[in-house]
């Protein structure tokens, strides 16, 4: 995924031209940035292989480099050179405030979600920041004003055509096919991230016209919001919510307010894991409302997001008013065409998030009768089957059958470190607490411990 085309490379023109200009080669830059870098007491080892990434790759080195790149040449040059003349104007920012940014413009949509896909790619980004719910109020609050926006013609960098746009719509179908079946966990948020700023950056930072422009947003847009569903499932929620914002700021640069929606139920869906759940139905609500007039499969989803919301808050009338209308959008669906990222969105999906909202209300009975519904997800969707078999685990417990709870508590374990899915974990931690009345059963003690011990395993992968 990390090849690139000749003449696509994300080359730093302006930084190139001013060291032409200046007259220094490429390894007297590099020493004099070394020279710079000692006297302010930081080492530093940069060489003319650094530069040469600087400018033919757009590489950005890490603050204060940039800073003493703009010395070296203001020196030479006899005048003042500033971040923006060296083509690294976002240079100075914090990582930990990379892609949290909804950008206005467009162009600058385009350096924020470069500038935060390369600090992931080169892991610079500060992991120790964690989700904050506050960070999607300013991105939902735009998109809404304005979900889809004209795309603007570029004239200047590689030519982009349609078949740089086969080629990204390969790759992001291929990725999604592969984690519906396999999952992705850290494996595949590294390999998209790679892509991302590897491949489809120097793209977007290219020349092509106004209709194949649309479809290069949109289709970044789809694989953003995939990089950040698999850092999602990895429990690294706080990339999982930058990749999110970035793709909901992209898809509205692709004039796209049907994947807008699918991404702000995406992002409605972290909001309720990691405990907002007020805050998730609002987005899912807007999600919806947006959506409705698109298409039924995407308007659905976003009612199915606020259904599982609703019963998080232990708001038993309105989770099932709203999977009756995830139903009936659903229902509509049928027979329509619709985008192939919200294709999964069947029956089976309704009746495995249903299952989830009623075993988080506390309600075996359903869970038990909506899984009669429907067979169960098959090798296709691994992730959708690990799940409904955890559900099904904790409906048993709660019905007092510990022997066939821990059947299927077993085969969820099993698939979920088969898929190298942290958040599965998380599935499996809740399903523990139904087996509480049963704290010195042997079989108890073991698997609490086995889930402990997969947990550790994947964490440290």
């Amino acid at each position: 995924m990390t090849e690139t085309r000749d003449g696509a490379s994300q080359s730093n023109l302006r930084l190139e031209e001013l060291v032409a200009a200046s007259g220094m080669s490429r390894k007297r830059l590099a020493h004099r940035v070394n020279e710079l870098s000692a006297s302010d007491g930081k080492s530093s080892q940069y060489t003319h292989t650094s530069v040469a990434n600087w400018c033919r790759r757009g590489m950005v080195p890490k603050w204060p480099t940039p800073q003493l790149i703009c010395r070296s040449l203001s020196e030479v040059l006899g005048r003042p050179v500033t971040l923006q003349d060296i083509g690294m104007p976002g240079a100075e920012r914090n990582t930990a405030q990379l892609g949290l940014e909804f950008a206005r413009r467009q162009e600058d949509a385009v350096t924020e979600a470069a500038a935060f896909w390369s600090a992931v790619n080169r892991r610079q980004f500060l992991t120790s920041q964690t989700f904050a719910i506050s960070a999607f109020s300013t991105p939902m609050a735009r998109w809404l004003i304005d979900p889809a926006e004209p795309t603007r013609a570029r004239t200047s960098g590689p030519v982009v055509d349609r078949e740089h746009i086969a080629e990204l719509r390969e790759a992001a179908d291929g990725a999604r096919q592969w984690d519906s079946r396999f999952g992705g966990a850290n494996r595949m948020a590294k390999s998209l991230t790679e892509y991302l700023y590897d491949r489809v950056a120097p793209l977007l930072q290219g020349s092509y016209s106004e209709p194949v422009g649309r479809d290069l947003f949109r289709v970044t847009a789809e694989m953003a919001r995939l990089a950040g569903f698999t850092a999602f499932d990895a429990s690294q929620h706080d990339i999982a919510q930058r990749h999110f914002i970035q793709a909901l700021r992209l898809a509205r640069a692709g004039g796209d307010a049907e994947l807008g929606s699918y991404i702000l139920s995406t992002m409605a869906m972290q909001a309720m894991t990691r405990g907002f759940t007020s805050e998730a139905i609002d987005m899912a609500q807007g999600a919806f409302q947006r959506g409705r007039g698109l298409n039924p499969r995407v308007a659905g989803f976003a009612k199915m997001m606020e259904a599982r919301a609703h019963a998080r808050a232990s708001d038993g009338r309105a989770t099932s008013a709203c999977i009756a209308e995830a139903e009936r959008l659903q229902e509509r669906a049928d027979g329509m065409e619709s985008p192939a990222w919200i294709s999964f969105f069947t029956q089976q999906r309704i009746v495995t998030d249903a299952l989830e909202a009623f075993r988080d209300l506390g309600n075996h009975r359903a869970v038990f009768a909506w899984n009669a519904t429907g067979p169960m997800p098959s090798d296709a969707f691994l992730r959708s089957r690990s799940v409904r078999l955890s559900m099904l685990a904790s409906a048993h417990a709660q019905n007092g059958d510990l022997d066939q709870s821990l059947r299927l508590g077993r085969e969820s374990l099993a698939l979920f470190t088969r898929l190298g899915s942290l958040r599965g974990m998380e599935y499996l931690r809740v399903y523990s607490r139904s087996l509480e009345s049963w704290p010195r059963d042997a079989q108890v003690v073991t698997f609490s411990a086995d889930v402990r011990k997969a947990a550790r395993s994947l964490a440290a992968a």
